[in-house]
């Protein structure tokens, strides 16, 4: 059995994530994420092609910015680590450092924007980097990222065979898997007498005026419109049409009158604290909400709804290494280490609670485990779910404005 850390401070991997879209923003506001696209790097704004599962993408490899030769030695560190806050286990730098004879330093960004911004204009260095898929083109393009070498990276083959040749980074060129989730729907099995497995249409459930008051989507604005696109049959979580936004727009804020809904992406203490019943929720959260139950409550008051057929929101974190690395081969022997099972394992399981891609996580053992409770097994991510769910996807540079304008009308009105 796992030995959990109840009640540990600490913040979630998406705890910020969702105010990068905070106000309505200008064109200029998106520099800092357009920038990678031929903003001082060298990379020319035309190569940047937005990768889509039905649209894989190998991106290009640059003369000028070539992967480190193999059979290099580790250099002697420090191990810069540039991640969100508490998306790693600290005993996993404690092992590594002393395996390779070497300080590890992790910093941490609120936001992608942020960390993109403070990476692409070299004004920081790291060795190691957390990106996310939607924004991995424009590091490309950039030049921000250095490509990998795959000889030093031979736990690369421990991973789903889907995320080793992905659809965003066809043969793994600039990225290693690092964690998965999905987005579902969290409630209290003790409070609502209406559960998403109970409604034709389980996304029907944000509206149950019984959870009024109690009733959270995560302030995440491509997350939670997702969810209003589903609701409405609509499958493409990424469409750029002003008709689709607006109406997503307006079902958000259909939700303000009918439950005053409110937005948070602390879903991992929201839900088993009570302030919330109904709770758009990362299956990451789900895991972990267990570990921050008031006494006197067990997991059995905790649910997770997630589509059966796989058909829901899905995504996943990189591990990158940017192209001003000072230690790339260190870095190498990182990612390695956290491809390892074992490594990869005990990250989730001790700390975390997002899930590795790895083909040896058998989802029984997570459960016999005690890591993942019996009831909540539609928590843990399968391969399937990454085959047959819906990834949110780089978008382009006036999709995105427009995404985020209507993020921004929607929180206004939120009290």
């Amino acid at each position: 059995m796992v030995t959990f850390h109840p009640r540990e401070p600490r913040y979630g991997r998406r705890e910020f994530i969702g105010r990068s879209a905070g106000g309505v923003l200008a064109l200029s506001s998106l520099g800092p994420l357009l920038a990678a696209c031929g903003g001082g790097n060298g990379g020319d704004a035309a190569e940047l092609v937005l990768a889509r599962p039905d649209n894989p993408v190998t991106w290009p490899l640059y003369d000028d910015n070539p992967a480190i030769a193999s059979g290099l030695e580790p250099e002697k560190g420090p191990l810069k680590i540039y991640n969100w806050n508490g998306y790693l286990w600290p005993r996993i730098k404690k092992d590594f450092g002393q395996e390779y004879g070497v300080n590890v330093e992790e910093t941490f960004f609120s936001t992608m924007d942020e960390a993109i911004a403070k990476i692409s204009s070299g004004a920081v260095e790291y060795d190691v980097f957390i990106p996310v898929p939607d924004r991995l083109g424009r590091l490309v393009v950039g030049k921000v990222l250095q490509p990998l070498n795959h000889e030093y990276l031979p736990n690369l083959q421990n991973a789903w065979p889907s995320v080793q040749d992905p659809w965003y980074d066809k043969g793994s060129l600039y990225s290693a898997p690092y964690l998965m989730w999905t987005t579902g729907i969290g409630y209290r099995t003790d409070k609502v007498k209406t559960t998403p497995a109970d409604l034709s249409n389980p996304y029907e459930i944000y509206w149950d005026e019984a959870n009024k008051g109690k009733t959270y989507l995560l302030d995440d604005g491509r997350d939670a419109p997702a969810h209003m696109l589903l609701k409405n049959g609509i499958e493409d979580i990424n469409t750029e049409d002003p008709e689709h936004i607006e109406h997503a727009k307006r079902e958000l804020e259909s939700l303000i009158p009918a439950v005053n809904v409110k937005t948070s992406t602390d879903d991992y203490t929201n839900l088993p604290e009570g302030r919330a019943w109904v709770h758009q929720m990362w299956s990451g959260s789900a895991i972990s909400a267990q570990w921050y139950l008031p006494e006197g409550l067990t997991s059995e008051v905790l649910g997770f709804w997630f589509p059966e057929d796989g058909k829901g929101t899905i995504g996943n974190d990189l591990m990158a290494i940017p192209r001003t690395a000072k230690n790339p081969v260190l870095a190498h022997h990182f990612l390695d280490y956290l491809l390892d099972v074992k490594h990869g394992y005990d990250n989730f399981a001790n700390y975390v609670g997002y899930q590795p891609p790895l083909t040896a996580l058998d989802p029984d053992r997570l459960v016999t485990d005690e890591v993942v409770a019996p009831h909540l097994t539609t928590a843990i991510v399968r391969e399937s779910d990454f085959d047959t769910g819906y990834f949110l996807t780089e978008l382009s540079q006036s999709g995105q404005v427009a995404w985020q304008n209507a993020w921004a009308e929607f929180k206004a009105g939120v009290g």
